[in-house]
């Protein structure tokens, strides 16, 4: 298995690093404290071509391998995870359903201005009373002549209420034991955004909650054949755990890049505290700590590009590995800051809170830990 990144990569992940110091790592905190949705800068990472990195040319795509798209993500996540996970999710959950099952048509209608980050798309699964057990979504689509007819909610949607959100894949019932995935063009009426919601972390990240009561579209919005609708969400879930992998390494990764400066720059008792066993075996942790995740993350994603399969375990463990991580190296740089980590003059505060998602959302530490059970015991672990 080779690691080395090819020249035309180094000089892509460069391109993004630059971006992401100059256009997003000066504003991140502002962002943070005042909850606000860039719009200005998420469509110039557009205009770099990220929104667009797995597609199809014809769509305004650049056909990169998954592993590029993970870099873009770990640099953004390097200096600003809400910024990161507006671009996996408006790529991973948005754009990739489109592109993986829609028609020609459909992806002709929609793709151009998703994959130019003219627009965002959304996926709503998640509901109220259905998270990590997708199976009971309660959230119903009924064929009525030639329009769908949905009713249900949503909960927790990434990118639902942007004034770029074009569209939003919306899963559901559609006969006792079917489900399947319905397209619903932002602003079709029944379709209500909640009020965004107040979150410990990740302040610039667009989230709502979604209401749809006789939300009518039209029947070919159906993505894919009806029934087809557990397999697609399932299969755009495997990817995105080594996506978000990707972003939790990059979070991680800064804040060591941080502690090692502040270790080094920090003087107590007459020298830098990085020079004291205590402080200097921390951060050795958290280097490997941090290493061990990105060849995990690496990995799932080399095997992806492969076509090998990896969602037994690999990219369960990739996503469990690198959340835990970056939850785990954020609260030990804190604690090498000491009271400075707690104040929000320092960027480790706002990191810490950005971490914790990484063990909740799109499946929880303790269902990776399941997933991975089931392919190492071989047994249907519950």
């Amino acid at each position: 298995m080779d690691f080395e990144r090819t020249e035309e990569q180094d000089v892509f992940a460069k391109v993004v690093r630059d971006f992401a110091e100059h256009e997003i790592a000066p504003h991140a905190e502002a962002w943070d404290r005042d909850a606000t949705f860039p719009t200005d800068v998420v469509q110039a990472m557009g205009e770099l071509g990220l929104f667009g990195l797995p597609f199809a040319r014809e769509y305004g795509g650049s056909e990169a391998d998954f592993t590029t798209l993970c870099l873009a993500i770990e640099e953004i996540a390097r200096v600003d995870s809400s910024m990161a996970i507006t671009l996996e999710a408006g790529v991973g959950l948005g754009a990739a359903p489109i592109a993986r099952f829609g028609t020609d048509e459909q992806r002709t209608r929609w793709l151009p201005a998703l994959c130019a980050g003219r627009a965002l798309a959304a996926f709503g699964l998640t509901e109220p009373d259905a998270g990590s057990d997708a199976g009971a979504m309660r959230t119903r689509a009924t064929l009525d002549g030639d329009e769908w007819v949905i009713d249900g909610a949503k909960a927790f949607i990434t990118n639902s209420g942007t004034p770029m959100t074009s569209l939003i894949t919306v899963a559901a019932r559609t006969g006792r034991d079917e489900i399947s995935t319905v397209v619903v063009p932002a602003g079709t009426a029944g379709l209500e955004v909640g009020v965004a919601y107040r979150k410990m972390g990740w302040h610039a990240s667009d989230t709502h909650p979604l209401t749809l009561a006789g939300c009518r579209v039209p029947a070919d919005h159906l993505l894919g054949p009806r029934g087809a609708g557990l397999r697609q969400f399932l299969t755009i879930l495997d990817d995105g755990r080594i996506a978000i992998a990707a972003l939790a390494v990059g979070l991680a990764q800064a804040c060591l890049e941080h502690s090692v400066r502040y270790a080094g720059e920090r003087v107590a008792f007459g020298k830098p505290i990085g020079a004291n066993q205590g402080v200097a075996f921390q951060l050795a942790d958290m280097a490997a700590a941090v290493d061990a995740a990105r060849l995990l993350t690496w990995r799932a994603a080399w095997m992806a590009r492969q076509g090998k399969p990896f969602t037994r375990a690999e990219g369960s463990m990739s996503k469990l590995v690198a959340g835990e991580t970056a939850v785990r190296v954020t609260e030990q740089a804190i604690q090498l800051l000491g009271g400075n980590g707690y104040t929000r003059e320092y960027p480790v505060e706002r990191w810490h809170r950005d971490a914790k998602i990484f063990t909740i959302f799109e499946g929880t530490s303790e269902i990776q830990r399941m997933l991975i059970g089931r392919a190492v015991t071989g047994l249907d672990v519950r």
